[in-house]
């Protein structure tokens, strides 16, 4: 038995490639400079702005949705969207290039419309009311109908597949579906041409308009006050809220309405609940306490970008410099100087794990901003009240990124654990857990290894802990008193595999290198050839050398029940944390009480390995 027709899109094996369906308008465009008020093709011109504009609407909403320091108090599934519903959502955009040939086809097809006028105020009376006596009943009665048998089983169901309603989900629909919605639309604004009162100023509020409350509806954050409702009470019944849709995507037998709820009460589909329930997430109920957070930074003006409430898709996959993105360079160039000067840490991206609710909070400062002196204190200041905030809330465990536990910042955490006596918040740098991931790299039976950043908190952990396992380490540093220092809390018998070395030049046979300072391409071919470089140094190195092979920051897969995850963070790929993010995590599951903070415990890295594997965490 065949597919049900109209299920799919002809274009939906293209890719984006289906993009290039626009190119016949595109270049008539161009060709007759359609933007000019004189040209017979101005049509042309205004069909396409339209459509990036109304891309750009459900673009608008997908952002604010995900702004989660603006919206955690409001959103109605608490939830997250992991990236199975990204990837079902991919294409959501697929009806555009429907619509866009429909609407050209009307422009060809009625000559007329093409010489609309830019306003027409009788016009905006027609639309509204044919909207309010058609196109509101009309999609009423065939959205009641997509419920029933055949087709919501064949149809609609695609829609409900979705388990966090989000902007985009508004447009995840089958072309049929899509083809209803877009008559829907239509009558009033093809009744109002018809009679002549037609303007394109019409047409783009309209349209805009409807756009702008669909995506609404399915955002997941409440966007109405309660007292709104409570002065004028007639409005519940004119216009839908996104909690009143949330629940015909729960309960799937009530709320049917395109934007009025007046037709759900006269069709008696109007449930209960919705009143009580927008009341409840006005009020912060799905606001919650998490009990892991991950204070992270931003890498540089690019990686800011790589953010779900900027680019969803682009977020949900490893970050790499992409062309777009110097297209909106310099807006993330003006809201890094903004962040500088009046943001605080806020809340970035979350998942669940358990049922125990892991946040990321980003402290709004940028790569290059830890290394400048006057930045030290404020930086510093940042983190402070980010911990003593998580504190107060009652956060369990606080693991610190990179360079926010960075040893000449506050000494790995050390600083605010001995400010603050009596935190109960448990303060983790990690460091234990990336050391574990990299000593496990390094293969079996390896004899020699070439180690720089040897005097770092985990460089120091590294050396000691390899040269207990006789592995030589050629620890590169300048300072004689720093090497004796570590050398000495080896045992006796394990000196001698410690050797300071103050060139690379010593590590020329050396094909096993652990970088934790950042190596030039000039120094990168003292390595010979079949080399492979470890890191934990924050950028990553340049992958230079074409005839070695580099790998990337130490890090670990998150357990497989991992729920509401659609971030990558940074370089790695999905569902992979870096080994700061995933120590911390052990820390909370293991239930430690002690602060991870300052110099790392060699004793206790193949204690927090084990911890790691079996709580569910996997190297990569």
């Amino acid at each position: 038995m065949g597919a049900s027709p109209l299920t799919s899109w002809p274009w939906e094996n293209l890719g984006s490639y289906k993009y290039l369906l626009y190119g016949p308008l595109v270049a008539k465009v161009v060709n007759s400079r359609a933007w000019e008020s004189s040209s017979p093709d101005q049509w042309c011109f205004y069909l396409l702005l339209l459509f990036v504009l109304r891309g750009a609407t459900y673009g608008f909403w997908a952002m604010y949705c995900n702004m989660h320091f603006l919206t955690r108090q409001r959103r109605i599934f608490k939830e997250g969207i992991d990236f199975a519903q990204i990837d079902k959502e991919w294409h959501w955009d697929n009806f555009f290039i429907l619509q866009c040939m429909v609407g050209a086809l009307a422009f060809c097809i009625f000559p007329f419309l093409r010489q609309l006028p830019f306003w027409d105020m009788t016009g905006v009376g027609i639309t509204l009311l044919l909207h309010v006596l058609i196109s509101e009943p009309l999609y009423y009665w065939a959205h009641r109908e997509f419920h029933k048998g055949y087709l919501f089983s064949n149809y609609h169901h695609l829609h409900h597949s979705i388990r966090i309603p989000q902007a985009f989900t508004a447009c995840f629909a089958t072309p049929l579906e899509h083809l209803l919605l877009m008559g829907v639309m239509g009558v009033p604004l093809l009744g109002a041409c018809l009679m002549g009162h037609g303007s394109w100023g019409l047409l783009f509020s309209y349209i805009l308009l409807f756009d702008f409350l669909r995506a609404m509806g399915s955002s997941n954050v409440e966007v109405f006050s309660v007292g709104l409702f409570e002065a004028f009470p007639v409005l519940r019944y004119l216009i839908y809220t996104p909690t009143y849709h949330s629940i015909h995507h729960t309960e799937k037998n009530s709320n049917f309405c395109l934007f009025m709820p007046l037709f759900d009460w006269l069709g008696g589909t109007m449930n209960t609940k919705a009143w009580e329930l927008h009341k409840e997430i006005i009020s912060g109920k799905n606001d919650q306490v998490p009990d892991f957070v991950f204070l992270a930074h931003v890498v540089d003006v690019s990686q800011s970008l790589h953010s779900q409430f900027v680019l969803r898709w682009q977020a949900s996959l490893p970050y790499k410099f992409r062309l777009i993105l110097i297209l909106m360079w310099p807006g993330a160039f003006i809201s890094m100087l903004m962040l500088w000067a009046w943001s605080k840490t806020f809340l970035f991206s979350f998942y669940n794990l358990r049922g125990k609710l892991h946040q990321v909070w980003a402290v709004p400062r940028y790569g290059f901003q830890y290394f400048l002196p006057f930045a030290k204190n404020g930086i510093n200041d940042q983190i402070e009240l980010a911990i003593l905030r998580a504190d107060k809330m009652g956060v369990k465990v606080l693991s610190l990124a990179a360079l926010n536990k960075n040893e000449a910042l506050n000494g790995g955490g050390t600083l605010f654990v001995k400010k603050h006596p009596d935190l109960k918040v448990r303060v983790v740098h990690g460091n234990t857990l990336t050391a574990a991931v990299i000593l496990n790299e390094i293969p079996k039976g390896t004899t020699e290894v070439f180690l720089t950043g040897a005097t770092s908190k985990l460089g120091r952990a590294i050396a000691l802990y390899l040269c207990k396992k006789r592995v030589r380490v050629m620890m590169l540093t300048l300072s004689v008193e720093r090497f004796n220092s570590i050398q000495k809390e080896a045992p006796e018998e394990y000196r001698q595999y410690l050797v300071q070395v103050t060139k690379y030049q010593s590590a020329q046979n050396c094909k096993t290198w652990i970088v934790g300072k950042w190596l030039s391409p000039r120094e990168q071919r003292w390595a010979p050839s079949g080399t492979h470089f470890h890191q934990f140094v924050v950028p990553p190195i340049i992958s230079f050398r074409r005839d070695c092979t580099y790998g990337n920051l130490a890090a670990m897969r998150l357990p497989e029940d991992v729920e509401g995850l659609g971030t990558c963070e940074y370089t790695l790929e999905r569902g992979v944390i870096h080994a700061c993010h995933a120590g911390g995590v052990v820390h909370f599951l293991e239930g430690y009480t002690h602060h991870e903070v300052g110099a790392i415990d060699v004793d206790r890295i193949d204690i927090v390995w084990q911890a790691a594997l079996k709580h569910g965490l996997r190297p990569v």
